[in-house]
């Protein structure tokens, strides 16, 4: 994904991305899309980045359009964090005045008063068995009165109804964890676990790592929630 944002903003033939999980066939994704403005966002980045305040940490920045908005529209400082350094090279190019190529985990630059995981923001997490670390490690990089904004999707709409209403769920782990392949220009990258969770699991998660948590908008089948210290 990194390469295809580099191609993309140098015009050195940039093809669509193509995605495609465990349970969903070959997608297309417009590489323009991770380039969007403000207006093009969805009411779930739109409403987050209004509510976004004071320090911020945007977290698996991509292109780094969250962030221009906040810094040049919203004059928030603002720091960019994304695994792929050729997007937070991107990121540099197109303004982002603090941007760091560094995974989320061992990244330690303070505290932020806004912590923003966005466009399934949940994915970073991986899986239930170590949403904890995740968890933990967000907790420490929240100051004493920030909230961390992250969104995400419930997938069960994507398992077949039975007649009763109830789903066909694989028994083999949580529903919403997928295996995540991006295909760019001939080329696969290895499949990464990506998870998608339902707003009470992400609730009990929250709650058992010492947050409060509340759901901010709801959007069909996706949602924003924000998390607070408990305290």
């Amino acid at each position: 994904m990194g390469r295809a944002i580099w191609d993309y903003y140098h015009n050195n033939n940039p093809k669509d991305l193509q995605t495609e999980t465990s349970i969903s066939e070959l997608d297309e994704l417009p590489v323009d899309y991770l380039f969007r403005d403000f207006k093009e966002m969805n009411k779930i980045e739109q409403k987050a980045l209004k509510l976004a305040n004071g320090k911020v940490l945007d977290i698996g920045a991509g292109a780094g359009s969250h962030s221009l908005y906040l810094q040049n529209e919203r004059n928030l400082e603002v720091t960019a964090l994304d695994i792929s350094p050729k997007s937070i090279e991107v990121c540099k190019l197109r303004g982002v005045k603090s941007a760091v190529a560094e995974n989320m985990l061992h990244f330690s630059e303070g505290t932020f008063d806004t912590i923003l995981l966005l466009m399934n923001g949940t994915g970073i997490f991986q899986s239930l068995n170590v949403i904890d670390i995740y968890l933990k490690k967000l907790h420490s990089l929240l100051s004493s009165k920030g909230q961390i904004l992250i969104d995400s999707t419930d997938i069960l709409y994507m398992f077949d109804e039975d007649e009763d209403g109830g789903f066909y769920i694989p028994v083999d782990g949580y529903y919403g964890e997928l295996d995540y392949i991006v295909h760019y220009k001939g080329e696969s990258e290895d499949p990464i676990k990506w998870l998608y969770l339902d707003f009470d699991t992400l609730k009990n998660a929250a709650e058992n790592n010492g947050f409060k948590i509340e759901k901010v908008l709801q959007d069909e089948d996706s949602y924003l929630a924000r998390l607070t210290f408990n305290n």
